[in-house]
């Protein structure tokens, strides 16, 4: 679709103002960095230097842990989703840093499953508390936040094409309310990566998913095992309360990842009922 020059001329101002930011901190980076060689002692320079050096071990070793167990679970995913002919799109929601969409792109595309990508994120980090629910002591308003500028640079340095995925922008009760007809939205879902932290986003999403997934879709939860100390919440009760009202599906286990992320594969309960109805109770979540 072509655009207008309005467009064209807002893109082109954002993209400005991006790069002079970029390039007011480089500036003041290098002023600091300075300011320090210049002026600190050695005596306190060794202890920093030392701290640093361990301190970047222990996140560098954390980032390769969750990078390669989501890798991990992306291959068996779309591995799984080719070999059975599942098709659909892919669709993310809560896309914080890229890393995760960027992933099921190469994945995907390394073994030929070129399903739609879809991005769904407020890109203003995380909605306000509405709900006990919502209580974490991680998940903070405003938290989380990656800008929309920033999400297209991130999948343009992954080599996707802008007109490779498609964004879908805001709070998810307004761009997921089922009760507003969208046209342009994907109708049929093969991978759906939730990861939208509070209560009542996953809430929104799984009631957006239900008439979106089939049998053999999967389904996986970022933060399936992020749990508040006093009570039920986040993607875990949201996940239970969809398969109870729903009653067209069960969610039988897959691939955890990390030590906080679990994924499931949506099976239509009509196929089981053709069975043994004891098999049922056996795998009911």
């Amino acid at each position: 679709m072509m655009q207008s020059a309005s467009e064209r001329f807002k893109s082109a101002r954002l993209a400005a103002e991006q790069q002079r930011t970029e390039l007011m901190q480089a500036r003041t980076k290098e002023v600091l960095l300075d300011a320090y060689w210049n002026s600190v002692p050695d005596a306190i320079k060794r202890p920093i230097h030392w701290t640093r050096a361990k301190w970047w071990k222990a996140i560098g070793n954390v980032r390769h842990f969750e990078y390669e167990h989501r890798r991990e679970l992306m291959r068996r995913v779309f591995t799984a989703l080719r070999f059975n002919a599942i098709d659909g799109a892919y669709a993310e929601f809560g896309c914080h840093g890229g890393m995760t969409f960027a992933l099921a792109y190469r994945e995907s595309r390394k073994i030929g499953y070129d399903c739609p990508m879809w991005a769904f994120d407020s890109f203003r980090g995380l909605p306000p508390k509405s709900l006990s629910q919502d209580e974490h002591p991680a998940w903070i308003e405003g938290a989380l936040k990656t800008s929309l500028p920033r999400f297209h640079r991130m999948c343009r340095l992954a080599g996707m094409k802008h007109e490779e995925y498609r964004v879908v922008p805001g709070f998810y009760q307004d761009t997921l309310n089922v009760g507003n007809f969208h046209q342009d939205m994907p109708e049929r879902i093969s991978f759906a990566y939730v990861d939208c932290d509070l209560y009542t986003s996953a809430k929104s999403v799984m009631r957006f998913l239900a008439s979106r997934i089939r049998h053999g879709t999967v389904v996986a939860f970022d933060d399936y095992f992020c749990f508040a100390e006093n009570a039920l919440a986040g993607e875990r009760l949201a996940c239970a309360e969809f398969l109870k009202e729903n009653g067209t599906f069960i969610f039988s286990p897959y691939c955890q990842f990390g030590w906080h992320g679990m994924s499931f594969i949506a099976e239509d309960k009509i196929y089981w009922k053709r069975h043994d109805r004891s098999l049922l109770r056996e795998v009911s979540f």
